[in-house]
């Protein structure tokens, strides 16, 4: 294969990939709008279409086209290989019923933190995250296996993500996230203080093996009730047990 199709076959892959990424996204989407989302001609999006279509990958309803059912194998399969979800779903349901938070479990995929399952107490917040959702992995369940890393490997994460500042808590510099990371190492779980939403507060603990990072686990609530002892020290004491519970269990799977 020369150079010249070589790059015409990832590109094709990206219009497709981009297709799925907006259906993701939407309730549904004809042609002319998927098109002026990706900048496409409408010719190609539509032989695109009809073969996700073809392929089951995708429904048809008049004009409209919407992700199909075919997806939710997808992602039963990848859940299935992650041998701990069952104890992960187990510990959050405690954990978030004991502390009265919203708990969420992590894993790194792609220098980001990727959300595998989350569980909320009574009266506490609640969050538009699903599982599957990126999210930014300089706050607390990214610290928490950040901590964890090589030198290099947090430097590929700063570099992608380069620090942005939500609040006036965000940490916005390399030297005082890797200073925090110490801290992390040491004590065994990370702070959130409100560094990406005002008045939130959370607490993480890394999930580890001797030998890999697996994941991390994390209690989150407002600051108005996630404070003093409770905040500083039982809720800390609540997910590193979680996270050590999840890590025991790991060895078995």
């Amino acid at each position: 294969m020369t150079r010249h199709d070589s790059s015409k076959t990832v590109e094709a892959v990206q219009k497709i990939l981009g297709m799925i990424e907006f259906l993701l996204h939407q309730d549904g989407a004809g042609i002319t709008e998927i098109a002026d989302e990706l900048g496409r001609s409408k010719g190609p999006i539509h032989g695109h279409m009809s073969t996700l279509y073809k392929n089951e990958y995708v429904i048809k309803e008049d004009k409209t086209y919407r992700l199909s059912l075919h997806h939710l194998k997808l992602g039963e399969t990848v859940r299935d290989r992650l041998q701990i979800y069952d104890v992960v779903t187990e510990e959050l349901d405690n954990i978030s019923l004991v502390c009265g938070g919203l708990a969420e479990f992590a894993m790194s995929e792609h220098e980001q933190a990727v959300y595998i399952y989350k569980s909320a107490g009574e009266n506490t917040v609640q969050s538009a995250s699903s599982p599957g959702t990126k999210i930014n992995a300089l706050l607390s369940l990214g610290k928490a296996m950040m901590a964890h890393m090589s030198e290099s490997r947090i430097n590929e994460i700063i570099e992608r993500h380069r620090l942005p500042k939500y609040t006036e808590n965000t940490i916005t510099t390399r030297e005082a996230l890797f200073a925090e990371l110490e801290e992390i190492r040491i004590s065994g779980y990370a702070f959130d203080r409100e560094e990406k939403i005002q008045g939130l507060r959370c607490v993480a603990a890394p999930v580890t093996t001797e030998t890999e990072i697996i994941g991390a686990i994390s209690i989150s609530g407002p600051a108005s009730r996630f404070e003093g002892e409770f905040y500083e020290e039982e809720l800390p004491g609540n997910v590193t047990r979680s996270a050590y519970v999840i890590e025991i269990n790991s060895q078995f799977s």
